[in-house]
């Protein structure tokens, strides 16, 4: 019996080394993207059916998350109205905004409902967060440092659809938001 020269054994032991993990990997990232598709297109359609309900019913729908935590869906909505939002609120549109997932059933999974205000350091998302909050202070997190930093705090002086500026002493800094991991209400506890 003739065996193979020695570099092709290896060459197919690291071939076959990598299809067994290539494989898995391979079903990983199609079952992650396959739940990011799913869960952007879950959140658009609650969103769609969330939206309108919160305003009838005299609330601001804030915002929208389906996320799997565990083994678990959990569809959460976020409501506020000017004086905030108290516990009977967020049972009250729980129980309108559940008979309405239940006859249009836009959630192909089981999951939990959960409503919630958006707390005291809200994260601000869209151009009415930043309109009402201006002037207010607010965190910035960045994705990488910035003068040594990744994290600042300040007044809202202005905002654009792609910047946010905040004071900083007798300064101001002005950050594009795709270079901003999380915005929100600062809260001094």
């Amino acid at each position: 019996m003739q065996y193979p020269p020695a570099s092709d054994t290896i060459h197919f032991e690291i071939l076959r080394k990598r299809e067994e993990w290539v494989c898995p990997l391979f079903v990983f990232i199609a079952v992650f993207l396959r739940e990011v598709n799913m869960s952007t297109s879950v959140k658009q359609k609650v969103e769609a059916l969330a939206q309108p309900l919160a305003a009838e019913m005299g609330y601001e729908y804030v915002d929208t998350e389906y996320a799997k935590e565990g083994r678990d869906w959990m569809l959460t909505i976020y409501i506020d109205k000017p004086d905030g939002v108290q516990i009977d609120d967020c049972e009250t549109f729980s129980r309108a905004l559940e008979k309405i997932l239940d006859e249009k059933d836009p959630v192909p999974d089981t999951y939990t409902l959960v409503v919630s205000s958006p707390g005291l350091d809200r994260p601000l998302r869209t151009l009415r967060d930043f309109e009402r909050s201006r002037g207010m202070t607010i965190d910035v997190k960045l994705y990488k440092p910035f003068m040594g930093s990744k994290e600042f705090t300040g007044p809202l002086v202005d905002f654009t659809d792609s910047s946010v500026t905040i004071a900083s002493g007798d300064d101001e800094i002005t950050f594009e938001l795709d270079e901003t991991a999380k915005i929100s209400l600062h809260v001094d506890i």
